[in-house]
């Protein structure tokens, strides 16, 4: 499984409306468009921060959905025009899982 470990610095004052529009809207649009979320999550010591994560069952699937998303209306119209207005910057790290990988529930996959 592919993880993406996303980091978001966001424009100082603006963490909990951007938790709030990711919740209502972005993690349902990302989910919608077939990617597994996770988040979004507080950072503990920088109160501008906030993390979240992604699972693709492949680099394949990953770059499909992907295109899929960022390419249609529901990215260009609903959700970069308010998102990325609050996010100062934006870091990435793509992982894959181990053969060994649990889930929080003790689980070795996830279903996709």
């Amino acid at each position: 499984m592919i993880l993406e470990i996303r980091h978001y610095t966001l424009k100082p004052g603006l963490r909990e409306e951007f938790i709030a529009f990711f919740e209502k809207h972005n993690r349902v649009a990302l989910r919608d468009a077939g990617m597994l979320v996770f988040g979004p999550l507080r950072d503990l010591e920088d109160a501008n921060k906030v993390h979240w994560m992604r699972a693709f069952p492949s680099l394949e699937a990953r770059e499909r959905l992907k295109n899929d998303f960022y390419e249609g209306p529901v990215w260009h119209e609903q959700i970069e025009p308010i998102a990325m207005s609050m996010i100062a910057h934006y870091e990435a790290e793509l992982t894959e899982t181990t053969n060994g990988f649990e889930t929080f529930k003790g689980a070795r996959t996830l279903d996709m």
